[in-house]
């Protein structure tokens, strides 16, 4: 487990640099110039000049690439070129918004599908089982952002017990505020997440119902709800931890719609607003931990899979 651990974490950095080599390349690749977010219409060639050196553009890219490598080794995402403050603390600042609208979605959502899942399986045959999975079935078809919306125009506007957008200007100073801002926002990610999740929890059910291994336990005198805790559920989560961890890394990535929807000052405001000015180092900065993020919950449902699984032990081992 310690050398696969090592090979993880090395695949993990290699992988954060190969990202952060595209993003660098990618962005040079697109037309127009990021000085042009600090001139005004009519600036002369002086000016045009002086933006160009302020923001690095006017150096050949491998000048810029070796730029940007140096800053990255020494964990500094540069300043803005439109406000001049440092990247990195901005993202803090906003990752203290989308962080917990992320785990707080995930976490509402896994406590929601789980369970529905199962008896989605174990009633199969019973309306209300079929009515689950015909729910799952609509709530994958159902956009995030109608959800919000909806969400907004019945809990908010008719009904008056929630704010409709925004966050606090205290932050999480004002917990109160800040909590209630939230709960629309995570409804609306949860509601969504659930659906799919439902789908994939009742599919690893039924594969576990039907295994030898449960008629087995049964066979030697185990209790179906025994025999279903005790080796279903182990032998049944492998497969839908991946897909947690695809859904959770999603969610974080898709955060820039909810967050757009209901006005929060998260990541996906930040992003978008980056791209917007042509601010190379905000957009990167922003991208570069969104893909961190993305990696490491990765990386964490490959830990959970082999802790469990010891027959994925086994074959790292047999490696």
């Amino acid at each position: 487990m310690g050398r696969y651990l090592l090979r993880r974490t090395f695949v993990l950095a290699l992988s954060l640099i190969a990202a952060g080599l595209v993003l660098f390349v990618l962005l040079r690749l697109l037309p127009g110039d990021p000085a042009a977010a600090l001139l005004s219409v009519g600036a002369d060639e002086a000016q045009i000049a002086a933006a160009r050196a302020q923001v690095g553009s006017d150096q050949p890219i491998w000048v810029q690439l070796g730029m940007f490598l140096s800053d990255l080794a020494r964990f500094d995402l540069g300043k803005s070129f439109v406000s001049g403050t440092p990247v990195l603390p901005e993202i803090a600042a906003r990752l203290s918004v989308t962080l917990p609208l992320t785990v707080a979605s995930f976490l509402l959502a896994v406590a929601i599908a789980v369970p529905l899942g199962i008896i989605s399986a174990l009633r199969a045959d019973r309306w209300y089982g079929a009515l689950l999975s015909a729910v799952s079935q609509l709530g994958i078809a159902v956009p995030v952002f109608w959800i919000g919306v909806l969400l907004i125009w019945l809990v908010a506007v008719k009904w008056r017990m929630l704010p409709a957008s925004g966050f606090p200007m205290k932050g999480w100073q004002d917990f109160p505020g800040a909590f209630r801002a939230l709960i629309l926002p995570v409804l609306t990610i949860s509601l969504v997440m659930s659906a799919s999740l439902m789908r994939y929890v009742r599919s690893a059910t039924l594969d576990v119902l039907g295994a030898d291994y449960l008629r087995n336990a049964r066979a030697l005198g185990a209790s179906f709800p025994r025999a279903l805790i005790r080796h279903g559920i182990r032998n049944g989560a492998v497969p839908v931890i991946s897909i947690l961890g695809i859904e959770l890394a999603s969610t974080l990535l898709g955060a820039v719609v909810v967050e757009r929807v209901f006005a929060l000052p998260g990541l996906g405001s930040m992003l978008l607003l980056g791209i917007q000015q042509r601010d190379y180092p905000t957009v990167q900065g922003v991208l570069l931990v969104s893909t961190l993020l993305v990696l490491l919950i990765g990386f964490v449902a490959d830990v959970v899979q082999r802790l469990i699984d010891p027959r994925l032990r086994e074959t790292v081992a047999g490696r």
